[in-house]
């Protein structure tokens, strides 16, 4: 797969002057080695192959190597020297240059001459490069600032007093190289607290910050590297997914009295940021600027730039609400998923199964309604007895069936939503005709307010208007000719879409008003309302599945990408899980949309 994409086009500058699609002006890695080379590539952004661009930059590159025998070595031994040689003839070397050793990696990378990003805006940021990424400056800027960059060694200490805050970026190899970085962090650190600015550091920044305050930098076996590495803020108890590229971190039990360990890789348990008790510093170890990662600790930008305008008050950190208690039942209803069928297929019988599972671990007692035939919801399984219900019903899932199972088996909790849109409807009925308060039954999971409110579509609308989420223009209509009066407004051909609806069923694309007075007859003959909405037909077609639990943990399960683009039904298209065609910065930012989409709904599992 290396290669598929090829790569962006090198001149393309953004409005800061650097380059839009890249972190740095040049290859800093010395080679690379790959098992398989992709020698056609294929990306709507790519201006050329990844092979053209190495050698542009006088970066050999290695295919049809066994990585995987490199990657047990690495495993055992931890990161290791190597070297690339062509001759296969020639004697071993006798010597291995260590790059964190022979060189200073820092002082290579690092600005020469003082630069200025930003000019005139009102936020003064000092920004010491040790290999700054060019998403930091971006994120600095956008936020109000002039950042004024410098290089490593430069005499900084001495400036803070122009300046409402100090920013430290990260870099390459070990943090002990750069004394010159320390010695000036050390005096920034003891001014009285009337000269106190703030600090923040990030990856190499966090490490020189800690040395300064009398920490030891020490080398990790492997190095954190990765994008989805879960860190947890000891300030709020909120765990983060982040990206990370490092080989060292702090001891923070040889930090001085007066800071705290911050954040903690939950993998490792190696430390990812500390802060000073009473004064505005404060570092990351990962990557907050996330360029291309997950977008979900940005704010510790936000966090940075409030304690520059007041530097005396406590940094604060965004905190989420509380959990709410935890139900007390020991009965619980589960509707089914019943025949399977475009909108509740075998992933609800699953889902539904894996639920039963759980719920029987907790200790309670499962009554489980109209599963599917062939099911798994059923099956028996000799070594477990937590993987089926206690008593099973075989009837239609409706209001009045499901009425008369609550009264004979006297549930106190109910789950709806593990049982595709026949369940769900369902249960919108059953409480708007009050059933679950006439006979004390909580609904556990996904609430029939988010229900109504994902269902309905103009409450969908209305919700993500709220979030300024951009959606199609819609109009909803209960009537054919309330939904021609919608037309005239969206222009032809439009899309209508079915309100609680079994899989979107009595949707489809709208050609002329005579198609649309026939659509809208079939979707309003099964569903209560209809959305009118300007036709997006052609564009491409990507799906987000995002769990979300009580603690308000987002996570993106997978994504999957249409092989054909919208008009084509997604039971009648071919699928591609994760998406191929979409640059890293697409998929991040789908990413972020699909989470705070699934935020501003009480629910459990949103789609």
């Amino acid at each position: 797969m290396v290669g598929n994409y090829g790569v962006p086009d090198r001149n393309k500058m953004d409005k800061f002057g650097l380059p839009a699609m890249f972190e740095s002006s040049k290859i800093h890695a010395s080679g690379l080695i790959v098992q398989d080379y992709s020698h056609n590539y294929s990306h709507w952004k790519a201006a050329s192959s990844l092979g053209d661009w190495l050698k542009e930059e006088g970066v050999p590159g290695l295919c049809d190597i066994d990585t995987r025998m490199l990657t047990k070595k690495i495993r055992q031994k931890g990161a290791m020297v190597g070297r690339i040689e062509v001759d296969l003839n020639a004697p071993p070397p006798t010597s291995w240059e260590n790059p964190n050793v022979a060189r200073h990696l820092v002082q290579e990378v690092s600005i020469k001459e003082p630069k200025v990003y930003g000019q005139g805006n009102p936020i003064k940021i000092m920004g010491v490069d040790c290999g700054m990424k060019n998403n930091m400056i971006r994120l600095l800027v956008d936020r109000g600032c002039e950042l004024t960059v410098v290089p490593w060694d430069h005499p900084f200490a001495a400036d803070m007093h122009k300046y409402d805050g100090v920013f430290l970026s990260n870099g390459p190899g070990d943090p002990t190289y750069c004394k010159e970085t320390i010695a000036q962090l050390k005096q920034a650190i003891s001014v009285p607290d009337s000269e106190v600015k703030p600090i923040f550091g990030i990856c190499l920044g966090n490490q020189l910050l800690g040395i300064a305050a009398g920490g030891e930098a020490k080398k990790l076996p492997f190095g954190n590297r990765g994008q989805n590495q879960p860190v947890i803020n000891h300030a709020t108890g909120e765990c983060y997914i982040t990206s990370q590229n490092h080989g060292y971190h702090i001891d923070t039990t040889t930090l001085g009295e007066d800071y705290k360990e911050l954040f903690t890789n939950l993998n490792d348990g190696s430390n990812e940021g500390f802060i000073h008790k009473s004064r505005p510093y404060f570092t990351a170890q990962f990557h907050p600027e996330y360029k291309n990662g997950p977008t979900d600790t940005e704010f510790m930008f936000d966090t940075f730039l409030a304690a520059c305008k007041d530097p005396k008050a406590p940094v604060q950190f965004p905190v989420r609400r509380p959990a709410p208690p935890k139900p007390n039942v020991k009965k619980i209803l589960l509707l089914g998923s019943g025949g399977t069928s475009i909108g509740q297929a075998g992933e609800f019988d699953y889902s539904g199964g894996q639920a039963i599972k759980a719920l029987k671990e907790e200790g309670k007692e499962v009554v489980l309604m109209n599963p599917n035939i062939a099911s798994v919801q059923t099956n028996m399984d000799s070594k477990s007895d937590v993987s089926s219900a206690d008593h099973t019903y075989f009837l239609p899932v409706t209001p009045d069936f499901v009425e008369e199972v609550i009264k004979k088996e006297k549930p106190d909790g109910i789950v709806v939503s593990m049982g595709g849109q026949t369940a769900l409807n369902c249960a919108v009925d059953l409480y708007h005709d009050g059933i679950f308060d006439k006979y004390n039954v909580k609904v556990l999971g996904t609430q029939i307010k988010s229900v109504i409110e994902t269902e309905d579509r103009q409450l969908f609308s209305d919700k993500l208007h709220e979030i300024n989420e951009k959606i199609a223009e819609s109009y909803t209509a209960e009537t054919i000719e309330e939904a021609v009066v919608a037309a005239q407004k969206t222009g032809y051909p439009l899309m209508i879409r079915s309100a609680f609806a079994l899989g979107g069923l009595g949707s489809g694309i709208c050609k002329d008003e005579a198609h649309l007075r026939e659509n809208a007859k079939k979707a309003l003959a099964t569903s209560p309302q209809i959305l009118v909405e300007k036709s997006m037909l052609g564009w491409k077609e990507v799906e987000y599945e995002v769990v979300r639990d009580v603690y308000d943990n987002c996570v993106t399960v997978c994504n999957m990408e249409n092989f054909d683009p919208l008009g084509i039904h997604t039971g009648d298209s071919i699928v591609m899980a994760p998406s191929q065609t979409m640059s890293d910065e697409e998929y991040h930012m789908l990413r972020e949309t699909a989470i705070r989409v699934r935020m501003c709904f009480d629910c459990m599992h949103f789609k």
